[in-house]
């Protein structure tokens, strides 16, 4: 039964990391893919003969799309391990000491947008490639040169690689989805699917559109050039005319850190861009080194996953859908609110028993989230709100398209 779990959960996570990297369309959260993940290490763990070198387990992710020429990275580019608690980073903290003693860590946003390579040389950008999966990735220079922030040349002697996240800042997002919906297009999920998209296409005016921008958090032959620390990388490439987000701190310790993240899951909403969580990195170059890598992750540095998002609306009206089979589903119409980067106006109800056990009325205050930061549903009502006049809510008897008596399995 183990061994049939593990192959299911094989291809279950190869089938999201293909929604995820390849059709910019994920249907399911960070938070799920990583439990997927998680119960399937575990289980590798525990039956050793399932071992399967072309397992998502012994992968980054993702895969080059045809239309672009592949490039190996001369240095893997990993992913992140995640947090989604004090807890977590607390055994990440014990982790890291155990190994090296006492650090520091530097703690950034963590920018929803796709990941990128830039090769220069002599002062020249040679090349942008994507992560693709991890090994191999997708040149994409045309497009990247359209992002005005990123410069094609700068002061520097020899090669020089750096990585970050390209990204679609809020307001290009609403604009962008503004022209789709006048042209009857569909609108993108999220600033991260619209970036990744963008840079995606063949045809680079399409691109230069798209107003992307780019932050650089990585610098691959950073001791090359004299540096010792993350933080010393940051600033020099902020020398180099590159942007780097400002939003980051230095800490001492684990609970500064912490702090520091508390005081960004405030903020988060009033930046320019989406951040979903924040990444802690051990500022010393040397330790980074000591404590090197897993297959997939670095062992110095941690993404920590922001819960989601909750937010108060007006539920204006309850219309019923009617599904291909049938299936009768009830949604909520609410005044338009932003939820998890995107504007949200509507919401499931899942079914009428759902509706009378939150007792979710007409012209209710409620409270919404988008599940997994993906699909918007009402978490719960809030009665201390609501009008004297309100009643409950009369689930139909009759279907709104056929007329034929509703029945209930």
């Amino acid at each position: 039964m183990s061994i049939e779990r593990i192959n299911e959960l094989r291809d279950i996570l190869r089938r999201l990391s293909r929604e995820y990297y390849e059709l910019d369309a994920p249907s399911v959260s960070d938070q799920e893919y990583d439990r997927y993940m998680q119960e399937l290490i575990e289980l590798e763990n525990q039956y050793p003969e399932a071992y399967d070198p072309e397992s998502p387990t012994q992968k980054v992710g993702g895969k080059v799309l045809e239309g672009f020429n592949k490039v190996a990275h001369k240095e893997v580019m990993l992913s992140l391990g995640n947090a989604y608690n004090f807890e977590d980073l607390q055994a990440f903290d014990e982790r890291v000491r155990n190994e090296v003693g006492n650090v520091e860590y530097v703690v950034e946003c963590k920018i929803d947008g796709l990941a990128m390579s830039l090769i220069y040389d002599e002062g020249k950008l040679q090349m942008a490639v994507t992560r693709g999966d991890g090994t191999v990735g997708e040149d994409v220079t045309n497009n990247v040169l359209t992002i005005r922030s990123i410069p094609r040349t700068i002061e520097f002697k020899g090669p020089l690689e750096l990585r970050g996240e390209v990204y679609m800042p809020k307001a290009s997002f609403e604009h962008l989805n503004a022209i789709r919906r006048e042209r009857g297009e569909d609108e993108f999920a999220n600033p991260r699917n619209a970036a990744a998209g963008s840079i995606r296409q063949l045809d680079s005016r399409i691109a230069a559109s798209r107003k992307l921008d780019a932050f650089w958090y990585t610098y691959v032959n950073a001791e090359n050039d004299g540096m010792t620390t993350h933080e010393q990388c940051l600033e020099r490439f902020a020398q180099l005319g590159f942007h780097c987000n400002e939003e980051r701190r230095v800490c001492k310790t684990i609970q500064d850190a912490w702090d520091y993240i508390q005081e960004m899951t405030e903020k988060r909403n009033d930046l320019a861009f989406d951040i979903d969580g924040m990444v802690l990195k051990v500022n010393s170059l040397a330790d980074q080194r000591r404590l090197g890598a897993t297959i997939k992750t670095p062992k110095w540095a941690i993404a920590y996953k922001f819960p989601a998002e909750e937010v108060i609306t007006k539920l204006h009206d309850i219309m019923i859908t009617v599904g291909r089979t049938g299936k009768i589903t009830p949604n909520a119409v609410l005044e338009p609110v932003r939820v998890a980067g995107t504007s949200v106006s509507a919401a499931t109800l899942h079914n009428e028993d759902m509706i009378k056990a939150k007792d979710v009325r007409v012209n209710d205050f409620v409270v919404i989230r988008k599940a997994g930061d993906i699909i918007p549903e009402v978490v719960r009502a809030l009665p201390e709100r609501r009008e004297t006049d309100s009643k409950p809510y009369v689930f139909p008897t009759i279907c709104p398209i056929c007329g034929s008596k509703l029945v209930r399995f």
